[in-house]
This record gives C-alpha cells, structure tokens and sequence, in this order.
C-alpha cells in the first residue's frame, strides 16, 4: 500500500528505512522524499514509525552513531 502517492513510496519502503535506522518522519524524508511534497503522509508515517520500536534507538539514547554511513567510518 502507497503511503506516498506524491513519490511512490510504500509502506514497506518506510518500514526498510525504519529498520536501517531511520527513526523519525524527518528521517524518513531524507531517506526516500515521503512527506516533503504535500505533507499528507507525514502522519501516516508517524504512524508506521510509533507501531514499534526503532530498533537503534537505544544506541542514540547510549550517543552512538545510528546510521550505517557513520557506522562504516568508525
């Protein structure tokens, strides 16, 4: 299912980008556009992202790197 029609974006796209690291709509824009056409999508991806647990947060919260650009240069 579309959760972007401006950039044809699905859910499943956003849910890969949440498990690669991408923890919040912002993130999610950076990683494939979704929410930064129209905006109507921004909280059907909040949505997507609240259903669990963003599965890097707990090394944000430690103030380690969470993307895996910053993983690879350390």
């Amino acid at each position: 299912m579309y959760v972007c029609s401006c950039f044809g974006v699905t859910e499943q796209q956003v849910k890969k980008h949440a498990a690669d690291g991408a923890c919040t709509p912002r993130q999610i824009a950076s990683a494939c556009k979704a929410g930064t056409d129209c905006g109507s999508c921004v909280r059907r991806i909040q949505a997507i992202l609240g259903r669990g647990a963003c599965p890097r947060r707990e090394l944000a919260d430690q103030g380690q790197p969470i993307l895996a650009e910053l993983d690879e240069a350390a």
